[in-house]
């Protein structure tokens, strides 16, 4: 499964996020649940929770760091498990949605493994103040 591209979607009044038909297929593959979280509380990750469990796997095999300790206390404290209902939403934690100002227009992005949903507004300025250079293209391989 690759999750890529961008799909606008809304969050409602509920806190609800509809997960776009456009990432739906290719996320029903991994079943309905979902582990919601943040290792910054500026934009929610909607991981399948296959994914992160590999993740806390990894881990868990990891040396005890300042890193790690960072990593969990931060993916702890925005995370919350979802699972998706039969509409195709899922119930983004308050604290995450508040921090991250995800209420009404949002911007749902594939990341390769998991969706990034982040606030429309904030999502453009981000990519407007932080430029993709040529170093950091070439830095990837590309």
């Amino acid at each position: 499964m690759k999750l890529r591209g961008n799909s606008p979607a809304k969050v409602d009044e509920k806190g609800r996020l509809k997960i776009p038909a456009y990432f739906l297929d290719a996320l029903k593959e991994f079943g309905n649940q979902f582990y919601i979280t943040s290792p910054n509380g500026e934009s929610a990750r909607v991981y399948p929770m296959k994914v992160w469990s590999e993740i806390e796997d990894r881990l868990a095999n990891t040396p005890n760091s300042a890193e790690k300790r960072a990593f969990l206390m931060r993916t702890s404290y925005f995370g919350q498990v979802a699972e998706m209902d039969a509409q195709g939403r899922v119930l983004l934690p308050v604290v995450l949605r508040e921090a991250a100002a995800l209420t009404g227009d949002v911007a749902v992005l594939g990341n390769l493994n998991y969706l990034v949903v982040m606030n429309d507004a904030r999502a453009v300025e981000r990519i407007k103040n932080e430029p993709f250079t040529e170093e950091q293209e070439d830095a990837l391989g590309l």
